[in-house]
C-alpha cells in the first residue's frame, strides 16, 4: 500500500514561494504519475499539476508560469515549487495519482496566502 505525505505548506505573502514536497512509500511507490492537486472548501478538488504521457509537466492555466513540478529520486519525492504565489492559490495541496485509480489521501498541507 503506497502512503503519500505532503509537506511545507505555510503562510505566505502574495507574491512569495514556497515548495511542497510529496513523500511517496510503500510497495509500488514509485513516483511517475504523481501529481498536486489543491482542495478549496465549498469547491471541487483541482489537479494543477500533472505529466503528460511522455512524461512532460502539465499545469493548469491559474498556476502556468508560476509552478513546476519536480520529482526527487533521492526523497521518493514529487515536489511543487510555487513562485508569485497569489491569494487565490490559498487552499489544501495534496498530491496524488494524476490518472487512474488513485492512492488513499494524504492530510495535504495548507497554503494560506495574503494580500
Amino acid at each position: 500500500q503506497v502512503q503519500l505525505v505532503e509537506s511545507g505548506g505555510g503562510l505566505v505573502q502574495a507574491g512569495g514561494s514556497l515548495r511542497l514536497s510529496c513523500e511517496v512509500s510503500g510497495s509500488g511507490s514509485g513516483l511517475d504519475g504523481i501529481g498536486w492537486y489543491r482542495q478549496v472548501p465549498g469547491r471541487s478538488r483541482e489537479l494543477v499539476a500533472r505529466w503528460s504521457i511522455l512524461g512532460d509537466p502539465i499545469f493548469v492555466e491559474d498556476v502556468r508560469g508560476r509552478f513546476a513540478i519536480f520529482k526527487d529520486n533521492t526523497k521518493n519525492s514529487v515536489d511543487l515549487q510555487m513562485d508569485n504565489l497569489k491569494p487565490e492559490d490559498t487552499a489544501l495541496y495534496l498530491c496524488n495519482r494524476d490518472s487512474g485509480v488513485l492512492f488513499s489521501w494524504g492530510r495535504g498541507t495548507q497554503v494560506t496566502v495574503s494580500s
